[in-house]
Protein backbone atom coordinates (compact mmCIF):
# COMPACT_ATOMS: atom_id res chain seq x y z
CA UNK A 1 0.00 0.00 0.00
CA UNK A 2 1.09 3.57 -0.57
CA UNK A 3 1.11 6.30 2.04
CA UNK A 4 -1.44 8.20 -0.02
CA UNK A 5 -4.65 6.19 -0.03
CA UNK A 6 -5.73 7.92 -3.26
CA UNK A 7 -2.63 6.64 -5.09
CA UNK A 8 -2.88 2.93 -5.98
CA UNK A 9 0.15 0.70 -5.64
CA UNK A 10 1.81 -0.20 -8.92
CA UNK A 11 2.22 -3.89 -9.70
CA UNK A 12 5.51 -5.05 -11.18
CA UNK A 13 6.20 -7.93 -13.52
CA UNK A 14 9.20 -9.49 -15.22
CA UNK A 15 9.12 -10.69 -18.85
CA UNK A 16 11.48 -13.56 -19.68
CA UNK A 17 12.44 -15.62 -22.68
CA UNK A 18 12.27 -19.34 -22.02
CA UNK A 19 15.83 -19.99 -23.12
CA UNK A 20 17.41 -23.15 -21.78
CA UNK A 21 18.11 -24.03 -19.11
CA UNK A 22 14.50 -23.71 -18.02
CA UNK A 23 15.54 -23.76 -14.36
CA UNK A 24 17.27 -20.40 -14.87
CA UNK A 25 13.86 -18.95 -15.82
CA UNK A 26 12.26 -20.53 -12.76
CA UNK A 27 15.03 -19.19 -10.52
CA UNK A 28 14.72 -15.68 -11.97
CA UNK A 29 10.96 -15.71 -11.32
CA UNK A 30 11.51 -16.97 -7.77
CA UNK A 31 14.01 -14.22 -7.03
CA UNK A 32 11.74 -11.63 -8.63
CA UNK A 33 9.00 -12.57 -6.18
CA UNK A 34 11.35 -12.03 -3.23
CA UNK A 35 11.98 -8.52 -4.59
CA UNK A 36 8.26 -7.70 -4.69
CA UNK A 37 7.35 -8.57 -8.28
CA UNK A 38 3.85 -9.99 -8.67
CA UNK A 39 3.87 -11.30 -12.26
CA UNK A 40 6.17 -13.58 -14.25
CA UNK A 41 5.55 -13.32 -17.98
CA UNK A 42 7.30 -15.14 -20.83
CA UNK A 43 7.51 -14.97 -24.59
CA UNK A 44 5.44 -17.65 -26.35
CA UNK A 45 7.12 -18.80 -29.58
CA UNK A 46 7.58 -22.55 -29.34
CA UNK A 47 10.05 -22.77 -32.24
CA UNK A 48 12.36 -20.09 -30.89
CA UNK A 49 12.21 -21.01 -27.19
CA UNK A 50 11.17 -23.77 -24.82
CA UNK A 51 7.54 -24.51 -24.01
CA UNK A 52 6.31 -21.88 -21.50
CA UNK A 53 3.35 -23.74 -19.98
CA UNK A 54 5.60 -26.52 -18.73
CA UNK A 55 7.81 -23.89 -17.13
CA UNK A 56 4.80 -22.06 -15.62
CA UNK A 57 3.98 -25.12 -13.53
CA UNK A 58 7.47 -25.05 -12.04
CA UNK A 59 7.37 -21.28 -11.41
CA UNK A 60 4.05 -21.66 -9.61
CA UNK A 61 5.45 -24.52 -7.56
CA UNK A 62 8.57 -22.53 -6.62
CA UNK A 63 6.75 -19.32 -5.65
CA UNK A 64 3.98 -18.34 -3.27
CA UNK A 65 1.99 -15.56 -4.94
CA UNK A 66 3.51 -15.08 -8.40
CA UNK A 67 1.01 -14.87 -11.27
CA UNK A 68 2.19 -16.38 -14.56
CA UNK A 69 1.24 -15.97 -18.20
CA UNK A 70 2.46 -15.32 -21.74
CA UNK A 71 3.35 -11.96 -23.21
CA UNK A 72 1.85 -12.89 -25.50
CA UNK A 73 0.20 -16.03 -26.84
CA UNK A 74 -1.95 -16.04 -29.98
CA UNK A 75 -4.93 -17.95 -31.45
CA UNK A 76 -3.01 -19.47 -34.34
CA UNK A 77 -0.37 -21.81 -32.92
CA UNK A 78 -2.42 -23.51 -30.21
CA UNK A 79 -5.90 -25.01 -30.18
CA UNK A 80 -8.03 -22.63 -28.10
CA UNK A 81 -9.58 -25.43 -26.03
CA UNK A 82 -6.14 -26.83 -25.16
CA UNK A 83 -4.95 -23.36 -24.15
CA UNK A 84 -7.98 -22.94 -21.90
CA UNK A 85 -7.45 -26.36 -20.36
CA UNK A 86 -3.84 -25.54 -19.50
CA UNK A 87 -4.89 -22.38 -17.65
CA UNK A 88 -7.75 -24.07 -15.82
CA UNK A 89 -5.51 -26.96 -14.80
CA UNK A 90 -2.80 -24.65 -13.45
CA UNK A 91 -5.46 -22.72 -11.54
CA UNK A 92 -6.81 -25.93 -10.03
CA UNK A 93 -3.33 -27.00 -8.96
CA UNK A 94 -2.02 -23.67 -7.64
CA UNK A 95 -5.00 -21.39 -7.07
CA UNK A 96 -6.02 -18.69 -9.51
CA UNK A 97 -2.52 -17.50 -10.37
CA UNK A 98 -2.61 -17.32 -14.16
CA UNK A 99 -3.21 -14.54 -16.67
CA UNK A 100 -3.63 -14.80 -20.44
CA UNK A 101 -1.80 -12.16 -22.44
CA UNK A 102 -2.85 -12.55 -26.07
CA UNK A 103 -2.42 -10.87 -29.45
CA UNK A 104 -2.56 -11.58 -33.16
CA UNK A 105 0.82 -13.33 -33.17
CA UNK A 106 4.15 -12.05 -34.46
CA UNK A 107 7.18 -14.30 -34.02
CA UNK A 108 5.22 -17.48 -33.25
CA UNK A 109 3.18 -17.19 -36.45
CA UNK A 110 5.72 -15.69 -38.85
CA UNK A 111 8.44 -18.22 -38.03
CA UNK A 112 6.00 -20.92 -39.17
CA UNK A 113 5.32 -19.05 -42.41
CA UNK A 114 1.91 -17.74 -41.33
CA UNK A 115 0.59 -14.23 -41.12
CA UNK A 116 -0.74 -12.97 -37.78
CA UNK A 117 -4.38 -13.89 -37.21
CA UNK A 118 -7.22 -11.51 -37.93
CA UNK A 119 -8.79 -9.40 -35.21
CA UNK A 120 -12.04 -11.29 -35.73
CA UNK A 121 -10.30 -14.57 -34.95
CA UNK A 122 -8.57 -12.99 -31.98
CA UNK A 123 -11.89 -11.76 -30.59
CA UNK A 124 -13.52 -15.16 -31.00
CA UNK A 125 -10.58 -16.93 -29.36
CA UNK A 126 -10.58 -14.63 -26.33
CA UNK A 127 -14.21 -15.48 -25.61
CA UNK A 128 -13.72 -19.22 -26.01
CA UNK A 129 -10.54 -19.34 -23.91
CA UNK A 130 -11.99 -17.23 -21.08
CA UNK A 131 -15.35 -19.01 -21.01
CA UNK A 132 -13.80 -22.48 -20.90
CA UNK A 133 -11.04 -21.54 -18.44
CA UNK A 134 -13.66 -20.12 -16.08
CA UNK A 135 -15.94 -23.16 -16.33
CA UNK A 136 -18.64 -21.63 -18.53
CA UNK A 137 -20.32 -23.19 -21.53
CA UNK A 138 -19.13 -21.85 -24.89
CA UNK A 139 -19.42 -22.57 -28.59
CA UNK A 140 -16.31 -23.76 -30.40
CA UNK A 141 -16.28 -25.03 -34.00
CA UNK A 142 -20.10 -25.21 -33.92
CA UNK A 143 -20.03 -27.47 -30.88
CA UNK A 144 -21.01 -26.65 -27.30
CA UNK A 145 -18.14 -27.22 -24.88
CA UNK A 146 -17.51 -26.84 -21.15
CA UNK A 147 -15.00 -27.94 -18.52
CA UNK A 148 -17.23 -29.24 -15.70
CA UNK A 149 -14.20 -29.41 -13.38
CA UNK A 150 -13.23 -25.71 -13.77
CA UNK A 151 -15.98 -24.06 -11.73
CA UNK A 152 -13.58 -22.18 -9.41
CA UNK A 153 -11.09 -21.12 -12.08
CA UNK A 154 -10.59 -17.45 -12.95
CA UNK A 155 -8.62 -16.15 -15.93
CA UNK A 156 -8.05 -12.46 -16.72
CA UNK A 157 -7.48 -12.00 -20.46
CA UNK A 158 -5.28 -9.03 -21.39
CA UNK A 159 -4.93 -8.08 -25.05
CA UNK A 160 -1.84 -6.56 -26.65
CA UNK A 161 -2.58 -3.85 -29.21
CA UNK A 162 -1.19 -0.81 -31.00
CA UNK A 163 -3.53 0.20 -33.85
CA UNK A 164 -7.01 1.76 -33.71
CA UNK A 165 -9.00 -1.37 -34.61
CA UNK A 166 -7.10 -3.57 -32.16
CA UNK A 167 -7.42 -0.98 -29.40
CA UNK A 168 -11.15 -0.85 -30.06
CA UNK A 169 -11.49 -4.64 -29.76
CA UNK A 170 -9.45 -4.60 -26.58
CA UNK A 171 -11.73 -2.03 -24.97
CA UNK A 172 -14.87 -3.84 -26.10
CA UNK A 173 -13.94 -7.32 -24.95
CA UNK A 174 -10.71 -7.85 -22.99
CA UNK A 175 -10.21 -7.66 -19.24
CA UNK A 176 -7.17 -5.50 -19.74
CA UNK A 177 -4.69 -3.94 -22.11
CA UNK A 178 -0.99 -4.68 -22.72
CA UNK A 179 1.08 -1.89 -24.26
CA UNK A 180 4.56 -3.03 -25.21
CA UNK A 181 6.42 0.27 -24.88
CA UNK A 182 6.83 2.87 -22.13
CA UNK A 183 6.51 6.10 -24.14
CA UNK A 184 4.28 8.51 -22.22
CA UNK A 185 2.62 10.12 -25.26
CA UNK A 186 1.78 6.79 -26.87
CA UNK A 187 0.68 5.31 -23.54
CA UNK A 188 -1.80 8.13 -23.08
CA UNK A 189 -3.07 7.84 -26.67
CA UNK A 190 -3.58 4.06 -26.53
CA UNK A 191 -5.05 3.99 -23.01
CA UNK A 192 -7.54 6.70 -23.93
CA UNK A 193 -8.52 4.76 -27.06
CA UNK A 194 -9.07 1.54 -25.11
CA UNK A 195 -11.11 3.28 -22.43
CA UNK A 196 -13.24 5.09 -25.01
CA UNK A 197 -14.01 1.78 -26.72
CA UNK A 198 -14.98 0.26 -23.38
CA UNK A 199 -17.21 3.22 -22.56
CA UNK A 200 -18.86 3.11 -25.98
CA UNK A 201 -19.54 -0.60 -25.47
CA UNK A 202 -21.27 0.06 -22.16
CA UNK A 203 -18.40 -1.24 -20.06
CA UNK A 204 -16.69 0.43 -17.12
CA UNK A 205 -13.43 1.79 -18.57
CA UNK A 206 -11.86 1.99 -15.13
CA UNK A 207 -12.29 -1.76 -14.65
CA UNK A 208 -9.69 -2.54 -17.33
CA UNK A 209 -6.29 -3.60 -16.05
CA UNK A 210 -3.54 -1.67 -17.85
CA UNK A 211 -0.08 -3.24 -18.20
CA UNK A 212 2.87 -1.43 -19.79
CA UNK A 213 5.80 -3.67 -20.70
CA UNK A 214 9.22 -2.46 -21.83
CA UNK A 215 12.92 -3.02 -21.23
CA UNK A 216 14.26 -1.35 -18.10
CA UNK A 217 17.97 -1.08 -17.39
CA UNK A 218 19.35 0.61 -14.28
CA UNK A 219 22.79 2.10 -14.88
CA UNK A 220 24.84 5.10 -15.90
CA UNK A 221 26.33 4.15 -19.30
CA UNK A 222 23.55 5.33 -21.62
CA UNK A 223 25.31 4.28 -24.81
CA UNK A 224 25.73 0.72 -23.56
CA UNK A 225 22.19 0.50 -22.22
CA UNK A 226 20.76 1.79 -25.51
CA UNK A 227 22.68 -0.80 -27.50
CA UNK A 228 21.49 -3.54 -25.14
CA UNK A 229 17.84 -2.50 -25.54
CA UNK A 230 17.75 -1.39 -29.19
CA UNK A 231 16.30 -4.78 -30.11
CA UNK A 232 13.01 -3.68 -28.55
CA UNK A 233 12.47 -0.92 -31.10
CA UNK A 234 13.01 -3.52 -33.80
CA UNK A 235 10.44 -5.85 -32.26
CA UNK A 236 7.87 -3.08 -31.94
CA UNK A 237 8.71 -2.13 -35.53
CA UNK A 238 7.22 -5.42 -36.75
CA UNK A 239 3.81 -4.41 -35.44
CA UNK A 240 4.27 -0.83 -36.61
CA UNK A 241 5.06 -2.03 -40.14
CA UNK A 242 1.71 -3.83 -40.21
CA UNK A 243 -0.02 -0.63 -39.09
CA UNK A 244 1.69 1.45 -41.77
CA UNK A 245 0.62 -1.08 -44.39
CA UNK A 246 -2.95 -1.02 -43.12
CA UNK A 247 -3.37 2.69 -42.44
CA UNK A 248 -0.82 4.21 -44.79
CA UNK A 249 1.12 5.83 -41.96
CA UNK A 250 -1.42 8.62 -41.67
CA UNK A 251 -1.02 10.50 -38.41
CA UNK A 252 -4.79 10.74 -38.01
CA UNK A 253 -5.11 6.99 -37.55
CA UNK A 254 -1.73 6.19 -36.02
CA UNK A 255 0.55 8.81 -34.41
CA UNK A 256 3.74 9.61 -36.30
CA UNK A 257 5.56 9.07 -32.99
CA UNK A 258 4.88 5.37 -33.50
CA UNK A 259 5.42 5.04 -37.24
CA UNK A 260 8.05 7.52 -38.38
CA UNK A 261 11.13 5.68 -37.16
CA UNK A 262 10.62 2.50 -39.22
CA UNK A 263 11.32 4.20 -42.56
CA UNK A 264 14.85 2.79 -42.46
CA UNK A 265 13.67 -0.72 -41.62
CA UNK A 266 14.83 -3.30 -44.18
CA UNK A 267 13.67 -6.55 -42.60
CA UNK A 268 13.76 -8.62 -39.45
CA UNK A 269 15.71 -11.71 -38.42
CA UNK A 270 13.63 -13.82 -36.04
CA UNK A 271 16.70 -15.84 -35.11
CA UNK A 272 17.71 -12.70 -33.16
CA UNK A 273 14.20 -11.91 -31.89
CA UNK A 274 14.35 -10.18 -28.53
CA UNK A 275 18.13 -10.50 -28.23
CA UNK A 276 20.51 -7.77 -27.10
CA UNK A 277 23.05 -6.83 -29.75
CA UNK A 278 20.81 -7.78 -32.69
CA UNK A 279 22.48 -6.87 -35.97
CA UNK A 280 19.30 -5.89 -37.84
CA UNK A 281 18.02 -3.05 -35.64
CA UNK A 282 20.45 -0.27 -36.55
CA UNK A 283 17.52 1.68 -37.97
CA UNK A 284 16.19 2.27 -34.44
CA UNK A 285 17.47 5.69 -33.28
CA UNK A 286 18.58 6.50 -29.76
CA UNK A 287 15.53 8.73 -29.29
CA UNK A 288 13.18 5.78 -29.81
CA UNK A 289 15.17 3.58 -27.43
CA UNK A 290 14.97 6.29 -24.76
CA UNK A 291 11.23 6.80 -25.30
CA UNK A 292 10.17 3.16 -25.58
CA UNK A 293 12.40 1.87 -22.74
CA UNK A 294 13.31 3.10 -19.26
CA UNK A 295 17.04 3.63 -18.97
CA UNK A 296 19.30 5.46 -16.54
CA UNK A 297 19.68 5.94 -12.83
CA UNK A 298 17.12 5.15 -10.16
CA UNK A 299 15.56 8.63 -10.25
CA UNK A 300 14.89 8.34 -13.99
CA UNK A 301 13.03 5.07 -13.48
CA UNK A 302 10.97 6.43 -10.61
CA UNK A 303 10.00 9.54 -12.58
CA UNK A 304 8.77 7.54 -15.61
CA UNK A 305 6.96 4.97 -13.47
CA UNK A 306 5.09 7.63 -11.54
CA UNK A 307 4.11 9.31 -14.80
CA UNK A 308 2.79 6.00 -16.16
CA UNK A 309 0.83 5.38 -12.98
CA UNK A 310 -0.72 8.85 -13.31
CA UNK A 311 -1.97 7.78 -16.77
CA UNK A 312 -3.80 4.85 -15.16
CA UNK A 313 -1.22 2.11 -15.59
CA UNK A 314 -1.70 -0.76 -13.11
CA UNK A 315 1.46 -2.75 -13.85
CA UNK A 316 4.90 -2.17 -15.28
CA UNK A 317 6.53 -5.35 -16.59
CA UNK A 318 10.27 -5.34 -17.30
CA UNK A 319 11.70 -7.04 -20.35
CA UNK A 320 15.00 -8.35 -18.95
CA UNK A 321 16.69 -9.18 -22.25
CA UNK A 322 20.02 -7.46 -21.60
CA UNK A 323 23.28 -8.04 -19.74
CA UNK A 324 22.14 -6.29 -16.56
CA UNK A 325 19.38 -8.69 -15.50
CA UNK A 326 20.43 -9.33 -11.94
CA UNK A 327 21.53 -5.77 -11.22
CA UNK A 328 18.32 -4.27 -12.57
CA UNK A 329 16.15 -6.79 -10.73
CA UNK A 330 17.95 -6.01 -7.49
CA UNK A 331 17.74 -2.23 -7.99
CA UNK A 332 14.01 -2.46 -8.59
CA UNK A 333 13.41 -4.75 -5.63
CA UNK A 334 15.55 -2.89 -3.10
CA UNK A 335 15.01 0.72 -4.15
CA UNK A 336 12.63 1.50 -7.01
CA UNK A 337 9.55 -0.56 -6.08
CA UNK A 338 9.59 0.50 -2.40
CA UNK A 339 9.96 4.18 -3.32
CA UNK A 340 7.30 4.17 -6.04
CA UNK A 341 4.79 2.38 -3.83
CA UNK A 342 5.45 4.57 -0.79
CA UNK A 343 4.30 7.75 -2.56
Amino acid sequence: MTDNEDTPALDFGVVMQTDPPAWRVVDLARRAETYGFSHAWTFDSHILWQEPYVIYSQILSATHRMIVGPMVTNPGTRNWTVTASMYATLNDMFGNRTVCGIGRGDSAMRVLGHKPTTLRTLGESMKVIKDLAEGRETVYNNTVQRFPWARESELPVLMAAYGPKALKLCGEQADGFILQLADLYLAEWTINAVRKAARDAGRDPDSLYICVAAPAYVGEDMAHMRDQCRWFGGMVGNHVADLVERYGGEGVAVPAELTEYIKGREGYDYAQHGKAGSSHVDFVPDEIVDRFCILGGIDAHIERLEALRNLGVDQFAIYLQHDGKDETLQAYGEKIIPIVNSR
